[in-house]
């Protein structure tokens, strides 16, 4: 008997940055949906707290795909993007800064921490149905 294939195996780049650049774009909206409703239902402190963290995961898509793009050419052998060592190196620097904001955040806006997680986990979230959705077809 012949096995099937994993569906992994068959995923190009370029459907790879294609997801993430759609996971960047559902992390977005639903940030922004969910930072309207919040304001609302709890007031601005929360509701920038939620935007807080939608932002840092928007920036965390786009700093993966650039990252997936580095990688893929080192794997295909092929000529590194221009700039492959610093992304490398501003991506270690960006958790540092993203980590100061979640600080600053908490301490300047007094807003629920529920609602910066939850910002937080929107990267996650998109990512993971985005990875299903491209897995399925």
């Amino acid at each position: 008997m012949t096995e099937p294939s994993n569906p992994i195996v068959d995923i190009t780049p370029e459907a790879l940055q294609t997801m993430l650049h759609r996971s960047l774009r559902n992390a977005l909206i639903l940030g922004v949906i969910a930072s309207i409703a919040v304001l609302i239902g709890a007031g601005w402190r929360s509701a920038s707290m939620l935007a807080t963290g939608m932002l840092i995961s928007a920036a965390s898509i786009l700093d993966w795909a650039h990252l997936v793009r580095v990688f893929n050419a080192r794997i295909e052998r092929q000529k590194r993007p221009s700039g492959s060592l610093a992304a490398i190196l501003f991506f270690v620097l960006k958790l540092t800064i993203y980590a100061g904001v979640i600080y600053a955040s908490l301490k300047c806006f007094h807003g629920s921490v529920t609602a910066l997680l939850c910002g937080l986990s929107l990267a996650v979230l998109t990512v993971g149905w985005e990875a299903i959705r491209l897995l399925r077809d």
